[in-house]
Parts: structure tokens; C-alpha cells; sequence
């Protein structure tokens, strides 16, 4: 009993010692002013595209509702 209370305090430095940080270095070339992984050229062209993209992805539940509804006969009108 007595020698594992001796080395305890031993097994914990050790363990502080194993788990020291690593530095997380840049694995890109470019700096913090692209946030994106791509480039685009026309910025409007890319607004569109990525609203309607979000747009049909948030989209999808309301239409599956709908349908499931409507084959239920529910949602008859």
C-alpha cells in the first residue's frame, strides 16, 4: 500500500509530461483573407447559386409533408 501511495505523484507527472500541447501549423498557402476553400469570381452569381441551393435543401421537408399529406387524403381539397 505504502509504495503505490509513493508513486502516484510520480504517474501523474509522467502523464503531464506525455500530454504536452502540439503546435497546430497552416497546411494552405493562403492567408486568413480566404475563408473559403474555392474562389469565385462573380459574387452575385455565387449569392444565387448558395440561396438556392439552401433554399431547395429547407424546402424538402415542407414538400414531403405535403405529399404525405396529400396521399393520406388529409390534405384533400
Amino acid at each position: 500500500m505504502q509504495s503505490i501511495l509513493a508513486r502516484s505523484p510520480l504517474l501523474r507527472q509522467q502523464a503531464f509530461r506525455g500530454a504536452q500541447r502540439v503546435q497546430v501549423r497552416l497546411a494552405h498557402g493562403h492567408g486568413p483573407e480566404h475563408s473559403v476553400p474555392f474562389s469565385f469570381s462573380r459574387k452575385p452569381a455565387f449569392a444565387t447559386k448558395v440561396a438556392l441551393y439552401l433554399g431547395f435543401g429547407f424546402s424538402i421537408p415542407f414538400v414531403a409533408a405535403v405529399f404525405q399529406l396529400q396521399k393520406s387524403g388529409a390534405g384533400a381539397q
